[in-house]
């Protein structure tokens, strides 16, 4: 049999269906290489009744043949169905026409568990939208997460960009004998650069390797007999984790991998990039042999890198049907840089709307607590006054439509109160402005829509109407059929507040993990505005199409609902066309104007607002408890306990007896010598149950936040723990240091007592985690026992003392492993 093609039922290439071809006869075998674990595969096959086989490599794959017709006009086609769906259209000629996909929703959920629940209806998902429903706007996106993986290589091969020898070692990727030698010889003379650093160890070696880089197009294009192999591995690491839900510590991970492309510099090393033949690829290849066209014309040849990396966000909307976008982009808040973006924005703009018919704005987006995801890089204390200060020279900009408010929903929004003044007194002198606020993500803080809307109406000047407000993603909040639920929807009425919705990273990063109490069709019910955004939709595998396709088979949104969404979104758009040409016409000299706006920059921030964020007393926990902290022993089995410090803020835990029980139990006969426990900071629910009972005999590790009260610091000493210091500012972030330090380092086991979103990120860090993970959960916390659900396979639910027994027999296992090894 000849290969005859192939095709992907999913956009970030992860469900691959090879056709081959002998006379009449077509077979097909489907694979999904990029998913180690299986379920995806298995699941797939088991809805829609097909049998899996092995590869030579031992990866599960699904064979089969596909139907030969005989159309109305007498040409042959086969029809290509999964679960009964019609999902391509096969012609003799080697067109391939889709007729159905799998949404990256489903393809998530098939990976996250052994038992998949969702039936072919929600799984296999025909691609046709009514044309009077169609949305026309991503009104909730990120700059650095709209463009493909494959748009990303390109660029990155079309720019020469300098890529690190970090990655090249993290994604093993493959370099010819001359590439490794010129990667050594450089890597030699990078290190003395760093003789006298302060960095040791592992830190020293990551800077070092950062610093040492190979030139993108060498890598791809001089190495054509491991491009394949190399592009692979890189696509998947411009998305999000595969093999299941990831949390917020995978996705900033990839936003790092995605900075290589995004905030590239061309290389000093250049070569010879006119050769798309040796790319492998053919959409890379596509797409890099419109970059090298664009390069000869007229509009497009001095291009920067940015430029060209909104010129195909644009067409990327264009093929979707979006004729207007805001993009969230943290450049606009940064010294110098804003200007710079600024002047490319309007040098190129004009003709990217020419060409595509789209619209894009920005909105200058804040981080609500400091990025930390490079363990020795922390913004600096006034971080806020800073981002103020250039905010205000750059708000009034024609491009601008307005500020957001971003990152993970850790802190209460009244925490940022001063700073929402301030950008409510920017929101009156410039008419037309937006303020974003990113709150109910999670369950963490379900009052943070309701202070948002609060924080900005309190905020306003005498006189000041409110401005234009939106909420990103709004999914939890009070319960809206309570009182205080309707009283919340009153306030979005009564201050035309719009919702945005992005259902996929929603699942994807472990918020959602059952799709029957998501909130949009009680807020349309309702007569609330809302409106569509992807978030970034190459981060999660989806775009605007395959997210409205989702909204409309997952949540079961009608025709009307889909209208009324649209209406909303429409007036999003007129309000900006007007607002644009406005601020457009005041611009008489765009040299003076940008001139106008770096002199106002340089201005040092006003000393009176460095105080932007409302903290309390808080001081260094490393500094009011140094006594205390010590290393997790080696020697030993971490069990990390949930059970009180990783509830919402209006949860309060109440002990089970049969919990209890089964913590003393778990005490009594479990062994000191080989376990050790681990807590969350707040030691408060069944953490302190398990600390009043249990300190004479075992060790016990608190987790705390960067930042803690002295009252918090008199609690810890009095209960007489161990302390591990975590780099995150709040209770609900320090999930992501006890991962790092315990499940990506160690085997160990988790027993989730009690908790909401933070709990359910540690159940998922625990499952995603480098080392084996026993979890087990009680099935009492609603929460965690659905988080528990959607892993089937991976997680043990725990009713009575009895399971205290699976416990130490599973620590027993993983010490002995350990000491094996």
């Amino acid at each position: 049999m000849e290969r005859f093609g192939m095709f992907y039922l999913d956009k970030e290439k992860d469900v691959i269906v090879t056709l081959y071809k002998e006379r009449d006869v077509l077979s097909y075998t489907l694979e999904t290489p990029n998913h180690k674990t299986g379920n995806l595969i298995t699941n797939l096959a088991r809805l829609c009744g097909l049998r899996t086989d092995r590869d030579e490599t031992g990866l599960k794959i699904i064979r089969g043949t596909v139907p030969c017709y005989i159309d109305a006009y007498n040409r042959k086609v086969w029809i290509f169905r999964l679960g009964g769906t019609k999902t391509a259209n096969i012609y003799e000629d080697g067109r391939i026409e889709m007729k159905a996909s799998l949404p990256a929703i489903s393809k998530t959920l098939m990976s996250q568990t052994k038992d998949y629940r969702l039936d072919v209806s929600k799984t296999i998902v025909k691609t046709y939208i009514l044309s009077d429903c169609k949305f026309r706007t991503d009104l909730h996106t990120h700059m650095n997460g709209n463009l493909h993986p494959d748009v990303l290589i390109a660029l990155g091969i079309r720019h020469q960009v300098r890529y690190p020898l970090y990655y090249i070692k993290k994604l093993q990727l493959r370099c010819t004998d001359a590439q490794r030698t010129k990667l050594e010889e450089q890597r030699k003379a990078v290190s003395k650069q760093y003789a006298d650093s302060p960095l040791k160890g592992k830190y020293l070696t990551r800077r070092i390797d950062d610093s040492t880089f190979i030139n993108f197009a060498d890598l791809i294009l001089n190495n054509p007999a491991d491009a394949a192999y190399n592009i692979a591995r890189i696509r998947t690491s411009l998305t999000v984790l595969k093999d299941g839900q990831a949390v917020f510590t995978n996705l900033e991970k990839v936003y790092l991998y995605r900075y290589v492309f995004t905030k590239a510099l061309t290389s000093e090393d250049v070569t010879d990039i006119h050769h798309p033949e040796r790319i492998p690829d053919p959409d890379i290849r596509a797409a890099f042999e419109k970059m090298l066209e664009d390069a000869r014309s007229e509009a497009y040849r001095n291009n920067t890198l940015f430029q060209d990396k909104l010129l195909w966000i644009a067409r990327g909307y264009q093929k979707c049907g979006i004729c207007y976008a805001e993009i969230s982009d943290t450049t606009l808040v940064k010294k110098d840089a804003s200007v710079r973006m600024l002047e490319e924005v309007h040098e190129i703009m004009p003709g990217i709307t020419a060409e595509t018919g789209v619209s894009l704005r920005f909105l200058a987006a804040i981080r609500r607590i400091p990025l930390t995801i490079v363990r020795d890089r922390v913004a600096a204390g006034n971080y806020l006054a800073d981002n103020l200060n250039v905010l205000r020279t750059v708000a009034a900009d024609p491009y601008v439509a307005g500020s957001d408010i971003v990152g993970e929903e850790m802190n209460d929004i009244r925490e940022l109160q001063p700073l929402i003044k301030e950008i409510t007194k920017i929101a009156g002198e410039v008419p037309g402005y937006v303020i974003r606020i990113h709150a109910g993500e999670n369950d963490s803080l379900v009052d943070n829509v309701a202070n948002s809307i609060r924080c900005v109406v309190s905020s306003l000047e005498p006189g000041q109407p409110v401005p234009r407000m939106r909420i990103g993603h709004g999914l939890y909040t009070a319960n809206l059929n309570s009182r205080k639920g309707k009283a919340l929807l009153e306030e979005i009425k009564n201050h035309n507040v719009i919702l945005e919705f992005q259902i996929t990273s929603n699942v994807r990063l472990n918020n959602l993990n059952t799709l029957d109490r998501h909130p949009l069709k009680q807020y349309l019910r309702a007569g609330i505005k809302c409106v569509q955004g992807t978030d970034g939709g190459a981060l999660y595998g989806t775009d605007s199409i395959d997210e409205q396709l989702t909204l409309e088979k997952m949540l079961d949104l009608t025709p009307a609902e889909m209208r009324d969404m649209r209406r909303s979104e429409e007036e999003v758009i007129l309000a900006a066309r007007k607002v644009t040409a406005d601020r457009m016409a005041a611009i008489t000299d765009r040299e003076a104007y940008f001139e106008t706006m770096r002199r106002k920059q340089q201005f040092p921030a006003d000393t009176s607002q460095q105080i932007l964020m409302v903290r309390g007393n808080k001081y260094e926990t490393a500094s009011l408890l140094s006594d205390l902290i010590k290393e997790i022993p080696e020697d030993k089995v971490p069990v990390v306990i949930a059970g009180g410090s990783f509830n919402n803020d209006r949860h309060r835990t109440t002990l089970q007896p049969a919990m209890c029980a089964f913590l003393d139990e778990l005490i009594e006969k479990g062994d000191p010598g080989k376990m050790v426990f681990v807590t969350g900071g707040k030691l408060n629910g069944y953490e302190e149950y398990l600390i009043s009972r249990c300190l004479d005999r075992y060790e016990v590790f608190a987790f705390l936040p960067a930042m803690i009260s002295r009252r918090e610091a008199a609690r810890v000493r009095e209960a007489g723990v161990s302390v591990r210091v975590a780099i995150e500012a709040a209770h609900l972030g320090i999930y992501k240091s006890i991962s790092y330090e315990v499940f990506k380092r160690r085997p160990s086991l988790l027993i989730g007592l009690d908790g909401n979103s933070a709990g359910e990120n540690l159940i998922q860090e625990a499952k995603n985690g480098k080392y084996k993970a026993g979890i087990f959960i009680s099935s009492a916390s609603r929460g965690l026992r659905e988080k528990a659900r959607s892993l089937e396979g991976y997680t043990t639910l725990i009713d009575d003392p009895s399971a205290a027994g699976a416990v130490i027999a599973s620590a027993e296992d993983l010490y002995e492993g350990r000491k094996e090894k």
